[in-house]
């Protein structure tokens, strides 16, 4: 066929373009990258034009939809697999390939004419830095690399001298280039000018001394477990890596990836975590979540919850082996869901395979599950009592391995910080409970124990405290569990014959039920936790998720679980390849840009031996778990049998086999493989559950109801379908799980373990590369650098890139508009290739034209900022003009109405405040006229009611002139104005005269406050006097009572006088003082003769008793007699005077005669005659008190009175000169 006679202008440019590119180069310069062949697949030549009515397929939609087999090759129908499959003809007939112009070139072709011999650019290397003498990576006697510098060559021989002085001849083929020193360290292995083996080595060794445990890889991150804690978390670096402040490698940065194109694309996100165990992938798993929490963290704060099911999990389903202190017995893939704004909403947990026989068996010196030790080591001492416990090395199943503690760990601190978790995923108290019930029921079933009853065998259950223990705990009876235990019921025809088992299998049945108990136990955990996390209504389709699964496993002894773990690993290595290898060079061949394929180890041929039917691992080992009598040493001979020409497959001796994974070749034994592939529970077991009374038992009865159609079907030849084992299970589950990440974009972590015994700072370099070979790291790193890991469609491209062109392209295709972006900002010919449908960029192109993009369109949001600001201004200034000039007008109108108003009110105002005042002024008058005639009445004796009425007359005589003055209404208001000022005037004048009688007011009752404290006081102390003479007063009857008691005791004589003062106190002593009068509270002061002299009178304590008041003896000094009966008349001063002097005649004399009482001596003989003349005293004084009170009560009640009418006549002239005065 005749090529096209004329050029397109995109051909001439891309001619001249790869014309550059042919240029000479400068001579003696290291080939840093390999040498590609000329271009000539960015566009199609000539005999490859595309035709006029060629279309790119799916321009609606928003990315390339990946199609095709892996590789070239057909897949066979009998290999099942997760993913879509598509046959190479089909592909092509979906590509058009059979044009007119010709076939396309494949693959093979393109490699075999445009890729250089592959040891030719290495032995160009090599001479170079063997001419220049740099420095190159040889391998060491004892097979290491080491670091040296050429010194001398003798034909394929180079002598090289190494840092420690040695110089050794190596061959010229264990010699490989060493990088510059300016890039060692770097944080990305593609910036490496030579990959190999020792480069790479070094490069991760010299990160990992400095505590740079992360590295990348292309799109690769690599996580080296650094055995100890490393200052790189926290909320700090959360910040830094949210704001783009750092872009080293990290688990943040690789979460901040998948969170940004999870919103930017719409497109669900995936983080797979792999490695072998102990290589840290649950802690790193916990990073990714820590920081994807921080970024959608919200106010509903289910982001905490989503981190405290870690802790969950890890209690439950992570225990320790010899190779790791917290290895992930179970996988996990924690999807979390993000709303409309990027905020957590719910989560959702999805677990594989959890190794139950970690239960029942261990290992030396590994243990069982978390929980199991927390739970003994930190429980509450009332838990404790509930639930029986003892310490973890009470129970069989705990201490068989030797192993009850890890260093460094606190359980019983774990134990708390497990009950928190759980309280803030909402578990209640009642369900946390059952849960610990049911871990104490299992520790308590291992300690149950058998006795041998006879040669056969046969057992018969222990009647102990473990098994009444855990009877209880379960809900049943211990004849009950111990029936179940130790018989088994067989079906013979319609008769069921109970048999005794032996010990072998009363053990077997006793761990089933133990691993039956705590598997379901883990599964509803884990549902619990899901309906706590449930995202509900509001699903957006948003999710990322993170892949947890247990880790690449070899041991001395393998067993069933290792088989599983190892396929599981095989399976996501393949997902690993599919995305890294196969899709990348597939969407290369297939939109035909040029590419050398990069070979990688493809573990295609080991999956074909685990999932081929009918003859792979896992369909010979269900079909030998059928047969009653099938055994593992005839499952090893049948593998054996069919599989043995499988390259991945070796038989060996005995029940052992191997595989040649991956990641190395790994023996099994398959002792308990068809045992743990059926995993059976006797129906006795079931029926022993069903009957349970404990709840959370109940709870399982689904899972008890699936077992017993399984038990039944095995009698009633039930179909496969029914009895699906333990390997077909996992197989559905992994293959679901494939499909659920198909579905998203994938982000791949790779931790790797630099040393085995878990000790920071020693890097083994076999080991580490070992697991890179695994990986295959390198040969991401070499199709990475050589890919194009960013890839659009041309429509997108145009679409995004399309406005950046400073001309109208005249051609507005897609394809045009791309390439000449990329021309306008001298993107590099090397660094994209165009394809049929796409556009292919290498590593930081596309950063360099979102940046551009960036720019402009913050330039362009510059402008219309500033345009739309200056428009919005403008606006606001004509509205705000226009608002006030309606304003201007509105108010004014408003204050013209008021005025209006104001106007026609101010006559009718005017007239009522004229008439007000006139009444005022009437009013005036009247009293004025009064307060004359009251005046006059007192000095004229004629009369004046005619002279009064005339003014009055005239007073209504002039109200018609009042009237008549609102003809005239200025003057008027002029001389009410005046008047009113001088009214004012006369008003301040009586408040000034009003405030100066309130302060002589003030001043009285203060003078009178004063009177009052000075007569308490005076009160007070005449008080206190009286008391003093009362105590000498009993003294002294108390020396005369001696006196006479020597001689003739008379008790009642003696006490009579004492009787008498406690008497007289009673009815004088007791008064209060009460509010006084004013004309009794006169101020008062006492005299000193008349305290003396009641102090040394015989009822001084009497008279001393007594509070002041009316009705108290009191002597006046002369000042305040006068000031008391200030206008009394004599008659009354002279009755005063007269009772005080008797007072005194009469308190001297019965002082005497006490004193010559007192004087008399107990030897005397009148001592009779001495009480007989007390006595006579003490009844004359008596007498004459009454007589005397009579008298002092009169005299006061005559004082009072007197007292009284002065006072209010002095109260009337004040009040009347305050009323002239205010008159």
């Amino acid at each position: 066929m005749m090529l096209t006679a004329t050029r397109s202008s995109l051909e001439e440019m891309l001619d001249s373009l790869r014309r550059r590119d042919e240029e000479e180069k400068p001579k003696d310069l290291p080939p840093a990258l390999p040498a590609r062949p000329a271009s000539k697949a960015r566009l199609p030549p000539a005999r490859r034009t595309l035709p006029n009515s060629f279309k790119v397929g799916n321009e609606n939609g928003r990315g390339h939809k990946r199609k095709g087999s892996f590789g070239n090759k057909k897949m066979k129908m009998d290999v099942e697999s997760p993913y879509i499959v598509k046959s190479e003809d089909k592909i092509k007939s979906e590509l058009g390939e059979e044009s007119p112009q010709g076939p396309l070139l494949t693959s093979a072709d393109t490699t075999a004419s445009a890729a250089p011999p592959p040891g030719e650019l290495e032995d160009d290397n090599v001479a170079y830095f063997i001419k220049k003498k740099l420095n190159v990576w040889c391998r060491q006697t004892k097979g290491k690399w080491g670091l040296g510098r050429i010194q001398s060559t003798s034909g394929e021989a180079a002598s090289v001298s190494f840092s420690n002085g040695n110089v050794m001849k190596v061959s010229r083929l264990e010699i490989l280039p060493a990088n510059p020193d300016i890039l060692e360290g770097v944080d990305d292995l593609i910036q490496l000018s030579y990959l190999n083996e020792p480069s790479v080595l070094h490069n991760l060794q010299f990160r990992y001394s400095q505590d740079m445990i992360y590295s990348k890889s292309g799109p690769v991150l690599i996580a080296l477990n650094p055995f100890k804690d490393v200052h790189i978390y926290g909320n700090d670096y959360v910040a830094a890596y949210r704001q783009k402040l750092m872009d080293s490698p990290h688990v943040y940065a690789m979460a901040d990836t998948a969170y940004n194109e999870m919103i930017r694309d719409e497109v669900n996100q995936s983080i797979i975590i792999s490695g072998e165990s102990g290589s840290g992938k649950t802690e790193t798993a916990k990073v990714a979540m820590q920081y994807l929490a921080a970024l959608g963290g919200g106010s509903c704060g289910i982001e905490n919850e989503v981190l405290q099911t870690s802790f969950i999990l890890e209690a439950f389903g992570n225990a320790k082996t010899s190779r790791n202190d917290n290895s992930s017995r179970f996988g996990k893939l924690i999807e979390i869901h993000f709303s409309t704004l990027g905020k957590i909403c719910g989560a959702k947990i999805q677990t594989f395979l959890l190794e139950k026989s970690r239960v029942v068996q261990l290992v030396n010196g590994e243990r069982s599950y978390h929980i199991f030790y927390q739970l003994c080591a930190g429980s509450s001492p009332d838990l404790k009592e509930r639930l029986n416990l003892r310490v973890a090395s009470g129970y069989k199943y705990l201490n068989h391995s030797d192993c009850m503690a890890i260093d460094g760990v606190d359980d019983a601190k774990n134990f708390h910080r497990l009950m928190k978790a759980l309280d803030v995923v909402r578990m209640s108290k009642e369900d946390q409970e059952l849960v610990f019930k049911m871990l104490a029921a299992i520790l308590w079933l291992g300690n149950i124990s058998f006795n041998v009853t006879d040669n056969e065998n046969h057992i018969e259950v222990v009647e102990d405290e473990a098994v009444t223990t855990a009877a209880l705990l379960m809900g049943c009876s211990s004849e009950e569990l111990m029936t179940a235990l130790s018989t088994r019921k067989i079906q013979a025809g319609k008769d069921t014959i109970a048999k005794t088992l032996t010990l072998r299998q009363a053990i077997d049945t006793r761990d089933a039920l133990a691993k039956f108990i705590y598997a379901n136990l883990f599964d509803w955990l884990v549902e619990q936790v899901n309906k706590s996390l449930e995202v509900g209504k509001r699903r957006t389709g948003r999710s990322i998720s993170i892949l947890d699964i247990y880790g690449f496993e070899s041991f001395q002894k393998n067993s069933f679980e290792q088989f599983c773990i190892n396929y599981a690993n095989e399976r996501l290595q393949q997902h690993f390849n599919r995305h890294l290898f196969k899709l990348e060079q597939e969407d290369y061949e297939l939109d035909g840009i040029d590419w050398t394929k990069v070979d990688f180890d493809d573990n295609q041929e080991c999956l074909d031996l685990f999932e081929k039917k009918p003859l792979g691992l896992l369909s010979l080992l269900d079909e030998e778990s059928n047969f009653p009598r099938a055994t593992d040493l005839t499952l090893a001979s049948k593998l054996k049998q069919h599989l043995n020409a499988n390259p991945c497959f070796k038989g060996e001796m005995g029940r052992a086999f191997s595989v040649r994974h991956y990641a190395g070749e790994v023996l099994y034994d398959t002792n308990g493989f068809l045992e743990k592939n059926r995993d059976p529970l006797p129906s006795d077991s079931i029926q022993l559950l069903s009957s349970c009374t404990c709840e959370l038992l109940q709870l399982f009865s689904k899972t008890l109801n699936r077992y017993q159609k399984q038990s039944y079907s095995v009698h009633a030849g039930a179909p496969d379908s029914q009895k699906q084992s333990v390997g077909t299970k996992f197989k559905g589950q992994l293959f679901k799980l494939m499909h659920q990440l198909e579905s998203t974009t994938p982000h791949f972590i790779r931790c790797i373990k630099p040393n085995t015994k878990q000790h920071p700072g020693i890097f083994d370099e076999d080991l580490v590369l070992q697991q890179l070979k695994c990986c295959g790291v390198l040969e991401v790193v070499r199709i990475s650098r050589a890919g194009y890991p960013t890839r659009m469609t041309h429509q997108e491209f145009a679409r995004r890139y399309g406005f950046l062109l400073s001309e109208v392209n005249t051609s507005q295709d897609p394809l045009s508009i791309s390439v000449s972006v990329l021309q306008q900002f001298n993107i590099p010919p090397e660094m994209y290739q165009v394809g049929y449908t796409k556009l292919y960029l290498r590593t930081g192109q596309i950063g360099a034209l979102e940046d551009k993009r960036k720019q402009i369109l913050h330039g362009t949001v510059g402008i219309q900022k500033c345009f739309r600001g200056q428009k919005a201004r403008s606006c606001y200034h004509e509205l705000k003009n226009g608002v006030a000039t309606i304003q201007s007008f509105v108010r004014g109108e408003i204050e013209r109405r008021k005025y209006g108003v104001m106007v026609k009110s101010s006559m009718t105002i005017s007239s009522e405040k004229i008439e007000e005042i006139q009444a005022v002024i009437v009013l005036q008058s009247v009293v004025r006229g009064w307060l004359v005639r009251r005046h006059i009445r007192g000095t004229d004796k004629f009369k004046i009611y005619p002279e009064n009425a005339r003014p009055r007359r005239k007073s209504h005589t002039k109200m018609p002139e009042v009237k008549n003055m609102s003809q005239n209404v200025p003057s008027a208001l002029e001389e009410l104005q005046k008047r009113v000022i001088k009214a004012e005037a006369t008003i301040e004048q009586k408040d000034e005269e009003n405030a100066k009688l309130k302060e002589q007011l003030t001043q009285f009752e203060r003078r009178w406050i004063e009177y009052e404290t000075k007569m308490k006081s005076m009160e007070e102390m005449w008080q206190k006097q009286m008391a003093s003479l009362q105590m000498s007063l009993a003294s002294a009857r108390k020396s005369l009572a001696s006196e006479n008691g020597s001689s003739q005791p008379v008790r009642y004589d003696v006490a009579s006088p004492l009787c008498y003062d406690s008497e007289d106190n009673t009815s004088i002593g007791s008064q209060t003082p009460g509010p006084r009068t004013p004309g009794l509270s006169t101020p008062m002061k006492y005299s000193s003769s008349f305290s003396v002299g009641v102090g040394r009178g015989t009822n001084g304590t009497s008279i001393g008793s007594q509070t002041p008041g009316p009705s108290t003896p009191m002597k006046y000094s002369s000042s305040l007699s006068v000031g008391a009966g200030r206008g009394a008349n004599g008659t009354l001063n002279s009755s005063v005077s007269t009772l005080m002097k008797e007072f005194d005649h009469r308190r001297h004399t019965f002082d005497d005669d006490a004193r010559t009482l007192l004087e008399v001596r107990p030897s005397q003989s009148g001592n009779t005659n001495s009480i007989e003349e007390y006595r006579k005293l003490k009844h004359r004084f008596e007498a004459w008190k009454k007589e005397y009170k009579v008298r002092l009560r009169e005299t006061k009640a005559r004082l009072h009175k007197s007292g009284n009418s002065e006072v209010e006549k002095s109260r009337r002239t004040w009040w009347g000169k305050l009323s002239s005065i205010a008159l």
